[in-house]
């Protein structure tokens, strides 16, 4: 079966997913199926995108007729349509590609599940197009700090441009996901086990560190509610300090070293990493996060009531188990 193959209208309707090969996009189908909901998996198009503001996005995809009609033929007949597709490079620097991956295409899939009548159109972003400021909210003000969360903020920016906006279309601030057999996870269970394992003063700091469990769960939540879902929602905080997370991963007590020193250090690094092009932006910002977290402002989640169970401490119990399997003695 063509899996860009039109819904056909008189069936039961059912939710599309773009990006379903994806770390999130697999775990969701997961999530999906426990619920009994019938899915249309959907090959996301490649998209190159040469534009670095809002309307130049806008405009790229207005001449892309083509792939939108074949889009919105995909879509017939769908309730929900949820992008999990794009590049998670938070190391990476900017390309087309990266913008055409994380902001051409969330504006191309609103505008085709408009032309197909759809209900709502559910976009997975990152709550780091937030930056470094200290708490991360719902609102609309960004501050990216390298290519991703820049490419993530300008898909953000140009949905919220769009004029034609039949589909009601949601946009999901993911925090710092985590999963068992996640790459980022892995990393941070190995750094958890090593003398690097440290935090900035007591460690009582709250971390957005998340679970892939409790991320699919609140988009399916927000995916399926019947009444008005705000354009921007963040995923929930799971309740976890910078020092739960690397007992959680490493099975021992992370050092505590002196805040100023910990502050010193990031602002020497990020100094020295902006003259050589934010090479070192993505791993400076891990250690900030290891060092310090982030709070979040509780938002539409909390005053919903569709909070998800907290996973966090889990998958990360279960990265280091299966980590200690493969290297006992690592």
């Amino acid at each position: 079966m063509n899996p860009n193959s039109p819904i056909d209208p008189a069936s039961e309707p059912v939710w599309a997913v773009l990006g379903a090969s994806g770390f999130i996009g697999s775990a969701l189908q997961s999530t999906l199926a426990s619920r009994g909901i019938t899915v249309r998996y959907l090959k996301a198009p490649r998209l190159t995108a040469v534009s670095t503001d809002a309307a130049g996005i806008l405009a790229e995809a207005a001449v892309l007729e083509n792939e939108r009609l074949d889009l919105a033929g995909a879509l017939a007949g769908a309730d929900v349509v949820i992008n999990a597709a794009g590049l998670a490079t938070p190391s990476g620097t900017d390309s087309p590609v990266l913008r055409g991956a994380n902001a051409l295409l969330p504006v191309l899939v609103a505008d085709a599940a408009d032309a197909a009548g759809v209900r709502r159109f559910v976009h997975l972003s990152s709550a780091a197009v937030q930056g470094h400021r200290p708490f991360l909210d719902e609102s609309s003000y960004v501050q990216p700090f390298s290519a991703y969360s820049r490419s993530k903020a300008l898909g953000e920016a140009a949905l919220a441009a769009r004029t034609q906006k039949n589909c009601g279309v949601v946009t999901i601030r993911a925090t710092s996901v985590q999963g068992p057999e996640r790459q980022t996870t892995l990393t941070l269970v190995r750094v958890a086990a090593s003398p690097l394992a440290s935090v900035a003063g007591r460690g009582e700091a709250p971390t957005p560190v998340s679970s892939v469990h409790a991320l699919t769960e609140f988009t399916a939540a927000v995916a399926s509610y019947d009444g008005e879902v705000p354009s921007v929602v963040l995923q929930p905080w799971e309740g976890a300090t910078v020092a739960d997370v690397l007992r959680a991963a490493g099975g021992r007590e992370p050092k505590r070293l002196p805040r100023w020193f910990c502050r010193a250090s990031l602002k020497a690094g990020y100094a020295v990493s902006s003259l050589l092009g934010e090479r070192f932006h993505g791993p400076l910002r891990r250690l900030e996060m290891m060092w310090f977290g982030q709070r979040q402002e509780p938002g539409w989640a909390e005053a919903a009531g569709k909070v998800p169970a907290p996973r966090v401490a889990q998958v990360l119990d279960d990265a280091r188990t299966a980590r200690q399997r493969v290297d006992p003695a690592g």
